[in-house]
């Protein structure tokens, strides 16, 4: 099944929250444990879309099985936050098309790094980042979870997706 990325709308707003929720579950998290929280989805115009940030959703037989979002930092340094994909999607190169789609739009909007975390239990998330360049910086233990950081330098390497 293809996947099609596209700008989120408001009318995502409760298949976004669904999808996050899925994902945490999946691996253990759930939000205000210390790590998570949640309290963006209500205010995605606001806190991506209007702030120099991007919010995608990716959908495939007509559902919204992938996300991911670019919060700005500052002039040039955004977040990539909100990667997520369907349990029952993961796996097809989904993950890998949202991250790339995000870091061509961030290229798009100036920026020169994008930073982002995911915790030591998201394994899937710490390959794809190693896959595509990025590089652990730090790691911290919050809420009972090792936290990992990265970031990803957009001036000197942007990811391709392999054929």
């Amino acid at each position: 099944m293809s996947l099609r990325i596209r700008r989120y709308r408001w009318s995502d707003l409760e298949a976004v929250c669904a999808l996050h929720q899925i994902c945490l579950a999946q691996v253990g998290l759930a939000p205000g444990d210390g790590v998570w929280y949640d309290d963006d989805f209500p205010r995605i115009n606001e806190v991506y879309l209007a702030d120099r940030g991007e919010f995608l959703v990716g959908e495939a037989g007509g559902r919204v099985v992938a996300m991911g979002g670019l919060r700005r930092i500052d002039d040039e340094v955004a977040e990539m936050c909100r990667l997520r994909v369907h349990p029952e999607f993961q796996r097809q190169g989904y993950g890998a098309r949202t991250v790339l789609s995000l870091e061509a739009r961030a290229v798009e909007l100036g920026y020169g790094r994008l930073l982002c975390d995911t915790t030591l239990n998201q394994c899937a998330a710490i390959g794809l980042y190693r896959k595509y360049g990025w590089r652990e910086i730090r790691r911290e233990e919050r809420g009972g979870y090792v936290v990992l950081y990265w970031e990803k330098d957009l001036t000197s390497t942007m990811s391709v997706l392999p054929q």
